[in-house]
């Protein structure tokens, strides 16, 4: 049976975790962990059977795959050790892969697997398929009610009020490198969207805010040589965190499910 290791017990590390309570993982739960050690005793107090909450080294010894549903800047200490140790990771903070296209790399290297969700959003088959000829422009244009951008760096640096908004506003363009920097914990997709295409630094980003909106939309708009592709979603908010549609947890749960069932067939 695959040992699924979780660290993060916010939103999207609890659904892993009941997905694999419930069975829809076929997997076990080889442990929790979290910057916060209370977070993670009470969410392993609800689970049967209670997991363990482990260091960070003793989780990733006792995993298959250990899921990385914390932050950006945890990435630095999760994905080396994870490849040190010969473990596959999931990795949530897609963003936090663009500073470091070696990691890929050494994966390779180890005969390890870095995992990717596709997120909230759909399509990047469609754009994987696509680059393989010339593509001539990317563009991700999210539109999310302010609640799930409050707290955002960008909009902190250039003292951008999204509470204070009455209308849709454009409150930020530029490439998805720079997108993932500004906005760390809100378009995740931006990344995942340049790494299936052309790269963080030639994917356009538009991000909008829109008061009383209801959902987190995204339109992907790719023009090539083979013509050209748009795709639409409307993601509903998760009702614990506003900036995580419900669509970036489901997707997760379906990626680590079929991740579980072809090692296990293996």
């Amino acid at each position: 049976m695959v040992k699924i290791g979780i660290v993060g017990c916010g939103t999207i590390g609890t659904g892993i975790a009941r997905a694999v309570e419930s069975g829809r993982i076929p997997a076990v739960l080889s442990g929790l962990n979290n910057r916060t050690r209370a977070k993670a005793d009470a969410l392993a107090r609800t689970l049967f059977p209670s997991p363990p909450v482990l260091d960070l080294p003793d989780l990733v010894r006792a995993s298959t795959l250990v899921v990385e549903a914390a932050t950006r800047g945890s990435l630095a200490e999760i994905v080396p050790m994870c490849l040190r140790e010969g473990k596959d990771v999931f990795v949530i903070s897609v963003g936090g892969l663009l500073d470091h296209p070696e990691w890929l790399c050494e994966a390779e290297d180890r005969g390890c697997t870095i995992l990717l969700p596709s997120g909230a959003i759909a399509g990047l088959d469609g754009v994987r398929g696509a680059a393989v000829g010339r593509i001539d422009s990317v563009t991700l244009t999210t539109r999310k009610p302010p609640r799930g951008l409050i707290g955002a760096p960008y909009l902190v640096e250039h003292n951008i009020d999204v509470n204070a908004l009455t209308v849709e506003t454009l409150v930020f363009e530029g490439t998805a490198r720079e997108a993932c920097r500004g906005f760390p914990s809100n378009v995740n997709v931006s990344a995942a969207l340049s790494l299936a295409g052309v790269g963080p630094d030639k994917t356009r980003v538009r991000i909008l805010a829109v008061p009383g909106g209801r959902f987190n939309q995204h339109r992907i708009e790719v023009k090539g040589e083979f013509g050209c592709l748009a795709v639409e979603i409307e993601n509903v908010p998760s009702a614990t965190n506003p900036r995580t549609g419900l669509l970036s947890i489901f997707s997760s749960i379906a990626m680590l499910a079929e991740y579980a069932r072809t090692r296990r067939r293996d």
